[in-house]
């Protein structure tokens, strides 16, 4: 199997990488401008993948306030550029997305089939993107994630343990829930699904979330890590819990961006593990000892 992946330095992108070894070839920005036509057909006619997938997207939530044509770039015309590309070689295309594309304001976890309702420029970028891409390509899987973390790049996770060497307290917000997802766990998944023989009926195609078991607030998150960090002898602090409107932000983030993923479970048999225990692997990881 040979798998192309968008992007090279991200989270998921490196992950999919370490995971999926020599079936996997990335392509970031050195390779490949997702915002020339031109050079994302003759990258996909190069290499003549089975499956693509778009890891590639712009991802700073704050600076996309003041940035929106660039957001918008890379999160709607590359993924359409990309999704274009692949259906002229008659591949499938995963496509990732975020629970950003919600607005919060329902008291449950959300499905694919809520109306969407982004507060934000990134969550509106992606949500275009969504939309292009499922037009472009019939064999379109759309699969929103969230609150991921790994020990690659900036996430909140390493956040934490950068803060608490030098903090014995830290505020956190508590008042927006959302599942905090491994970026491992995501590959794994992303790597299963591109196995599938599923991905050749359109049928299948669509929307699905993906995220980790388990729920947590932003403040929850934070305890966890320390816990789980102290107990293998790395950093950790006291959590302060806090609420939005104590730590104001350039980008309104959603109450509520939990996911349910109950429909990636019934096609395609994945359910991602419990997020504490992603974490665990995660924090054991050699990058951190």
């Amino acid at each position: 199997m040979r798998i192309f992946v968008a992007g090279a330095e991200g989270q998921v992108a490196t992950c999919l990488k370490r995971v999926g070894g020599e079936t996997v070839e990335t392509f970031g920005r050195a390779r490949m401008d997702l915002l020339d036509a031109d050079a994302v057909q003759a990258a996909v006619d190069a290499y003549q993948p089975d499956v693509v997938i778009n890891a590639a997207a712009y991802t700073a939530v704050d600076k996309a306030e003041t940035d929106r044509d660039a957001a918008f770039a890379l999160n709607a015309t590359g993924a359409e550029t990309l999704a274009r590309a692949t259906a002229a070689h008659g591949c499938p295309i995963l496509h990732l997305s975020t629970d950003y594309v919600f607005d919060g304001s329902k008291p449950a976890p959300y499905s694919e089939t809520d109306p969407t309702g982004p507060l934000g420029v990134y969550g509106q970028s992606k949500l275009a993107g969504e939309q292009a891409v499922a037009a472009a390509n019939p064999r379109a899987f759309i699969l929103r994630t969230a609150w991921v973390y790994s020990p690659y790049g900036a996430n909140f996770l390493r956040t934490m343990l950068n803060l608490a060497a030098s903090r014995p307290r830290i505020g956190v917000v508590a008042d927006q829930l959302g599942n905090p997802t491994s970026a491992l766990a995501i590959a794994e998944a992303l790597l299963e699904m591109a196995r599938s023989e599923k991905l050749a009926d359109p049928a299948h195609a669509g929307v699905y979330h993906l995220t980790a078991q388990g729920e947590a607030s932003w403040a929850d998150f934070a305890t966890e890590i320390f816990r789980q960090s102290a107990a293998l002898g790395g950093p950790a602090a006291e959590v302060d819990r806090i609420t939005t409107a104590e730590f104001p932000r350039p980008a309104p983030r959603p109450a509520n961006s939990r996911l349910n993923c109950d429909k990636l479970a019934a096609v395609f048999g994945l359910r991602l593990p419990d997020w504490r225990l992603s974490m665990t692997s995660c924090l054991r990881d050699p990058i951190f000892r």
